[in-house]
């Protein structure tokens, strides 16, 4: 079945939209780029690049991630309002953060928190999910980067779906592990929302 975009986003989709494409727009000028350089270094289509600056679409992980390289900053400046990472110094020796006060974006189909995005010189991106999405056709592709994967439930019960036609039923507390470059969706198979954690590796080369 063909992977499109949900028809009706919610209000609090929008507001998310529109905050991101604030970010965007602000880094993007700070460079300077254009659009039309951006989309060159992202292979994201620069109608969808003009859409996330006006907050008209809700974007995946893997944009998320081929921006941020792009433009040079750590994802966590795109992700939401909270402090970006102080790269200056020496790490810290660990880092504490809620859920609470961690900054979020939702999809749609997926409702992410970006954990410990303070944390200077991260090698991995920890997240936290509720997954929405239960048909594959609430989805206009599936997501890949560079990487690997690895997730827990935390509640529900979840499938993960691939592009090459295979797929992982899980139930809570059980994990996978998988090459994020493997065009991939995650759906709710459960009652209620699927919770998961995910830890990605870093999108920046080292």
């Amino acid at each position: 079945m063909p992977l499109k975009t949900p028809a009706s986003p919610a209000d609090d989709i929008l507001a998310d939209r529109s905050s991101l494409g604030v970010r965007l727009r602000a880094l993007r000028k700070a460079r300077p780029m254009t659009l039309k350089e951006l989309s060159a270094l992202t292979g994201v289509a620069l109608s969808t690049l003009s859409k996330m600056e006006l907050g008209q679409v809700s974007i995946s992980y893997a944009k998320f991630a081929a921006v941020a390289r792009a433009l040079d900053v750590d994802i966590a400046e795109l992700f939401g309002p909270a402090a970006a990472p102080d790269n200056t110094g020496p790490a810290p020796t660990a880092l504490r953060c809620t859920l609470d006060e961690s900054p979020g974006y939702l999809t749609g189909t997926y409702d992410y928190k970006l954990l410990a995005g303070q944390y200077p010189h991260r090698s991995m991106t920890p997240m936290y999910g509720r997954i929405l999405a239960r048909d594959a056709s609430e989805f206009d592709d599936y997501m890949r980067h560079a990487g690997q994967e690895f997730l827990v439930v935390l509640e529900g019960e979840l499938e993960i779906r691939f592009e090459n036609g295979d797929a992982m039923q899980l139930a809570k507390h059980e994990t996978a592990y998988f090459d994020s470059g493997v065009g991939h969706i995650y759906l709710s198979r459960s009652a209620k929302p699927a919770e998961i954690m995910v830890v990605m590796t870093a999108w920046h080369d080292e």
